[in-house]
């Protein structure tokens, strides 16, 4: 279960990759997707930038949903959806997603599917984290690995292992299918402010994201301990400094044009 508001605890940093990628989107499309659009501000942005456009976001979660439909106009609507089975009743002019094909196991078999949602002319766009080589995820699946998780945290310890791949390989992925690709790479260094009651600012980072299914499988009494120890080793890890405390977080970037 996805809880928006431990999401947006970081908004501004979550954010800033989005527009990084649609910097680099050009055109004027008719037709524009949002594939995994959470709480769905960052879909009504893509409304206002394209006022002319019909805009959807799509995701599975009904908790964000519910959030997202906040935005909703006529303009701009929101389904949900897997995003593994999802289709266009047409071929869009822009297929975006942002940090959201990382959760799909495999998701390299995906692209070249969702590539094909896209008309000729159009854009497939999308952003992914590229730091599950960072301590914040080897940690995570270094406790996931302890006695005591290990028989009752599968499927966390499955989606921990998720991953991304380089520019270099989405470009393989995409060009031979026709498309001018652009891909690249930022390494952000964001400054989290330390946690009013001490502990780890980056475990409340990851509480929105890659703890979500971890938490999700244990009572509330044991995952108070899990994070207690997750949380120690992410404190050793990332000291925190009298400004805050740094987090490297890697993304990786894709702009392909049919």
């Amino acid at each position: 279960m996805w809880n928006p508001q431990q999401y947006l605890q970081f908004q501004a940093e979550r954010d800033r990759p989005f527009f990084d990628l649609l910097a680099q989107v050009q055109g004027q499309p008719q037709t524009v997707v949002d594939l995994g659009c959470g709480t769905g501000h960052l879909t009504a942005a893509l409304a206002q930038r394209w006022p002319q456009a019909a805009v959807m976001g799509i995701d599975s979660s009904a908790e964000m949903l519910e959030r997202a439909r906040q935005h909703a106009t006529a303009q701009l609507t929101f389904e949900q959806a897997d995003l593994t089975r999802w289709r266009p009743e047409r071929p869009l002019d822009l297929l975006i997603s942002n940090a959201a094909l990382q959760w799909v196991p495999d998701h390299a078999a995906l692209i070249p599917h969702l590539a094909g949602l896209v008309a000729p002319g159009g854009t497939f766009a999308f952003q992914v984290p590229g730091n599950f080589g960072a301590p914040s995820h080897t940690l995570l699946a270094e406790v996931l690995a302890r006695p005591r998780w290990a028989a009752t945290l599968s499927e966390g310890r499955d989606k921990a292992a998720l991953g991304s791949f380089g520019p270099a390989e989405y470009a393989d992925l995409l060009a031979p299918l026709g498309c001018v690709v652009n891909a690249w790479e930022t390494t952000y260094l964001h400054l989290l402010p330390n946690p009013p009651q001490g502990g780890s600012a980056v475990l409340e980072w990851v509480k929105g994201t890659a703890l979500r299914p971890v938490l999700a499988q244990l009572s509330a009494p044991d995952a108070n301990d899990f994070l207690g120890e997750y949380g120690a080793e992410l404190v050793r890890a990332y000291p925190a400094r009298s400004y805050g405390t740094p987090l490297a977080f890697r993304r990786i970037f894709v702009v392909a044009r049919r």
